[in-house]
């Protein structure tokens, strides 16, 4: 059996298994999530979810390393979900870290592993387009556009984690960059995981286009003054390279 093959069934195994905690989840969570709308639901989820323990917060972290490590969930469910156990801040802190810890994890590898690594992982096509693009090989201005890129919703943040081990770009600064500059996506889905939990839908909507309107603002006003285009046509390679 080739390597490709062998990586193709870990990563179909490694799916069932995340299926599978994810149904257990819901299972354990369904008979008090029907009442989240009132004070006593509301209590009893926070309760159930304290129960849990030390085997609550591994499964999130099993979650959180499924999401990134191997690309198969979209990490805003796992963050919503940590806002509804842990609350808006508590959420914060436990996806920030996991994702601190995970991000070093995957560059590291990259580092050591190299290129195949990624390619086992991520489509090969995909990383070749984006590793060769010009506006990924200029050390001075790589940084800039990984800080925008994982700010804007949408675009393929734990692709770009296994690229950066390929790029020119420091082990810490790029830590930083990809931990810190989720904190819009991050702060908006935690927060309103701990609104949902209240049965708040309309101020869960409401933080959603607070946070997509001052991102939209941001990226808006760095390509006002960004005379050269740089960030705008990133935006436009890494759009186009994972269609």
């Amino acid at each position: 059996m080739s390597r490709k093959s062998k990586i193709k069934i870990f990563r179909i195994l490694l799916a069932i298994i995340v299926l599978a905690i994810i149904i257990g989840a819901i299972a354990y969570l369904i008979p008090v999530m029907k009442n989240l709308s009132t004070i006593e639901g509301q209590e009893a989820f926070k309760n159930k979810v304290n129960d849990s323990g030390m085997i609550g917060l591994l499964m999130l972290f099993g979650l959180q390393i499924a999401q990134i490590f191997l690309i198969i969930l979209p990490g805003e469910p796992i963050e919503i979900l940590a806002g509804m156990c842990y609350g808006g801040w508590g959420g914060l802190l436990f996806i920030t870290i996991s994702v601190c810890i995970i991000t070093t994890a995957i560059f590291f590898l990259v580092r050591k592993l190299g290129r195949r690594f990624v390619y086992d992982i991520c489509s090969e096509e995909k990383v070749k387009k984006i590793e060769n693009s010009k506006l990924f090989k200029n050390p001075k201005k790589i940084e800039w556009i990984m800080i925008i890129l994982f700010m804007v919703p949408g675009t393929p943040k734990d692709l770009l984690v296994y690229i950066a081990g390929l790029l020119p770009i420091k082990p810490l600064r790029f830590v930083l960059i990809s931990t810190f500059a989720r904190l819009p996506s991050v702060v908006s889905s935690t927060f309103a995981g701990d609104t949902l939990m209240k049965g708040d839908w309309k101020t869960s909507l409401a933080i959603y286009a607070i946070t997509f309107l001052l991102v939209g603002i941001v990226v808006f006003i760095v390509n006002k003054f960004d005379k050269s285009k740089t960030t705008e046509e990133a935006l436009k390679s890494i759009q186009n390279d994972i269609k």
